[in-house]
This record gives structure tokens, sequence and C-alpha cells, in this order.
């Protein structure tokens, strides 16, 4: 109870902090909110959009990779539908509603739970990664040079072998069973390959909020350097307030605060409603799929090593 209570404390507290910044520059940020074109408002909305739809195709590859094989249309209702319990305090529950959601769908907890581990380490990595080169001449980013740090420990933990010991671990520590194979290197580098394409499109939104043609690369970057803090700053719902605060630490100077607060405002708009967009549209195709869930009634979340439905006789994924 004083763990979820401290958890919003820190939420209002990061939001004060934007709330008074907003207030200071009010009448510019208004300004710069109503000088939008409303076709770069639409095209944000739109590239975020196609952002997690590339997410989503990472997202399914690495579970294809450890042995269940579903639908898109099912990888996005378990991924997009749970994860709007990343907006409730507590780090736990988009974890436990896409474990849920995954069972019913042929998906063992721990294969989900580990997928959705290794996509965070993935987005993380290569969010970095981009936020690095693109902004290393910043201020605000050579200051937190730190975090670079965490790239190359995320690519070691990203071979096989480390990786497979990391998840197991993991798996033990949340009372799971173990994963049954090793993912493999191929689907790794195809997972990175798409989380880097779809984050090379989220940049699209944060440079067509800015409205400078010039500004593609820097505007990628900050959103990646602002994804980053929000996410690392685990205590805080969605990073609510951390990545705003965070983006118009990076991308004021450049743009000037009052814009950088519009593009933050906005962006994390596209973001709320994106997100509610996808979950439900994926709720909607989801459910023309029949459930899996009666035969895995035995995986109730101890994760039994039984045959499954995605696995041949040889206990391999099939094809």
């Amino acid at each position: 109870m004083i763990r979820r209570l401290l958890r919003v404390v820190l939420a209002l507290v990061a939001v004060g902090f934007l709330g008074y910044g907003l207030a200071l520059h009010w009448d510019e940020t208004t300004r710069a909110v109503a000088a939008m074109s409303p076709w770069a408002v639409l095209g944000t909305f739109a590239a975020v959009l196609l952002g997690q739809f590339f997410m989503l195709v990472a997202w399914r590859e690495i579970l294809a990779g450890l042995g269940t094989r579903v639908p898109l249309r099912v990888a996005g209702k378990i991924m997009f539908v749970g994860q709007l319990g990343k907006y409730i305090p507590g780090a736990v529950w988009a974890y436990a509603a896409m474990m849920d959601l995954g069972r019913d769908h042929g998906s063992p907890p721990r294969r989900t739970f580990a997928t959705i581990s290794l996509s965070l380490v993935i987005n993380l990595g290569v969010a970095i990664s981009i936020a690095a080169a693109a902004l290393g001449s910043q201020e605000a980013v050579r200051q937190a040079w730190y975090l670079v740090l965490l790239v190359p420990a995320i690519i070691v933990c990203l071979h096989p072998k480390v990786l497979t010991w990391g998840l197991n671990l993991a798996l033990r520590i949340a009372r799971k069973e173990p994963l049954e194979s090793v993912l493999p290197g191929r689907t790794v580098v195809v997972a990175v390959a798409w989380t880097t394409l779809g984050w090379l499109v989220y940049g699209l939104h944060t440079w067509l909020l800015s409205g400078r043609l010039d500004l593609y690369v820097v505007a990628t970057g900050a959103y990646a350097f602002a994804w980053a803090t929000g996410i690392l700053t685990v205590v805080v719902p969605a990073g609510v307030g951390i990545r705003e605060g965070a983006l118009v630490l990076v991308f004021g100077p450049i743009i000037g605060i009052p814009a950088a607060l519009a593009v933050a405002i906005v962006s994390r708009l596209a973001f709320t409603l994106a997100d509610t967009t996808a979950a439900g549209l994926s709720f909607l195709l989801g459910r023309q799929v029949a459930s899996n869930a009666p035969a895995y009634a035995d995986q109730n979340g101890s994760g039994s090593t039984a045959l499954t439905p995605d696995r041949n006789l040889s206990g391999s994924p099939e094809a």
C-alpha cells in the first residue's frame, strides 16, 4: 500500500513540475500548439500507429522464436490490450495482463514473460543507441553519459546463452518454470531490425510536430532519449511527466522551451490515443480467433514443460 502510494505521489510530482513549466510559458505554448498544422498532427498520429505496428512485428518475432507462433492480430491483442496496464501505478499490471492474454491464445506464461522482458531490453538498447548517435553534441545528453554504458551491457545480454540464463533467472524469481529452448540468434537480429525501423518511424512524429524540416535526426534522438529516461523511471506509470520533461530538456535549447512543451504535450496525447486505438482494433480483430486456453490448463502459471500445440513430437517449434 505504501509503495503504491509512493508511486502515485512521484507521478504527481513529475506532472506538477511539467505543469509548472507549462504555466510559466502558457501563452507561448498555447500559441505553439495552435500554430501546428492539422496535417502535421494527423501525420503524427499516423506515424505513432505505424511505429507501434513495427514494434508489434518485432514482439511477435520474439514470441515465435521462443516457440509460440500466433497470427499478427492475436499478437496485437496480447500486446496492445495487455500493455494498457502500464497506465496503472505499479510495474506488474501490464505483465500480468499480457501473460493472461497470451495463455488464452497458446503461449505459456513463461514465454510471454520472456517476450515482454526481451522486447523491453531491445527497445531500450536501440533507443539509447539512437539518442547517443543523434544527440552526442547536446549538453543534456552528455550529462547523461552513463546511460550509454547500458548499450554494450545490453549487447552482451542479447547473446543467446547469456539471454537464456538471464531470462531463466528472472523466471525463477517470478516462480515460473524455465524456458524450454534458447532464443535463436537470428530471431534477436530480426527483432532488433524491426525495432530500429519502429524507432525511425517514431522519430517522424516529433519531427512533424517541431515544424522544422532540418531536424529529423535530432527529433528522433530527442524522443528516444525522453522515452528511455521515462522507462528507466520505473516508479512512475508510463513515465508520465518524466518523458515530457526529458523531451523539453533536450529539445528546448534547439526549438525553444514553449515549442518543446507543445511537442511534448501533443506527443503524449498522440501516444495515448494510439495506444487506445491499437488496443481497440486488436481486440476486435482478435475476437475472431478461437482461444487455446483449454490446451494449456496444466500451465496455469507454473509453466509445465508438457507438449504444447505449437510443438511437434520432437519438441521443436512447428514451421
